[in-house]
């Protein structure tokens, strides 16, 4: 069996000077980084006094997913010779917030739209369902991703 390691740094960057002396002291901005790639800036939703111009966690967590699918999809599109010519996807997640402030992810929609030039449309659109089994993000959480795909021939 094959194993994947994945090696990201993250730097907290929101240090005004006191530290978390208080609630409202310091700003949640981070710096996430890979080697050899462009750094993202992250900060917390900004229900949480987070940058609303950074990438929180949570939209990460979604658009992982979204990402996922898109990739299996258009691999399995290729071995089927389905030739896709646009994928969007225009995903969405529910996080429920508990009493005691933790929360969790609820449910994950991915709604990818795929126009394709060739191929057969009714195996396009079987292809999402394989897609959703192989992708690794959604094999990993422990909530429903469900996906609501649209498959259309393209007018070329």
């Amino acid at each position: 069996m094959k194993q994947h390691t994945y090696k990201v740094r993250l730097e907290w960057t929101g240090n005004d000077g006191e530290g978390t002396k208080g609630y409202k002291s310091y700003r949640r901005d981070h710096v996430i980084s890979i080697e050899g790639k462009p750094d993202i800036p992250g900060s917390s939703d900004p229900s949480f006094r987070g940058d609303r111009a950074r990438y929180n966690p949570e939209e990460l967590l979604v658009a992982s997913l979204s990402a996922c699918h898109m990739l299996w999809y258009l691999h399995l599109c290729t071995m089927n010779h389905i030739t896709v010519v646009d994928y969007r996807d225009a995903a969405s997640g529910v996080m429920r917030e508990n009493d005691d402030g933790s929360g969790e992810f609820v449910r994950v929609v991915l709604k990818p739209a795929a126009k394709i030039s060739s191929g057969d449309k009714a195996k396009a659109h079987e292809l999402h369902h394989d897609a959703h089994r192989l992708c690794f993000i959604a094999r990993s959480v422990n909530f429903p991703v469900e996906v609501e795909p649209e498959v259309a021939a393209s007018g070329k």
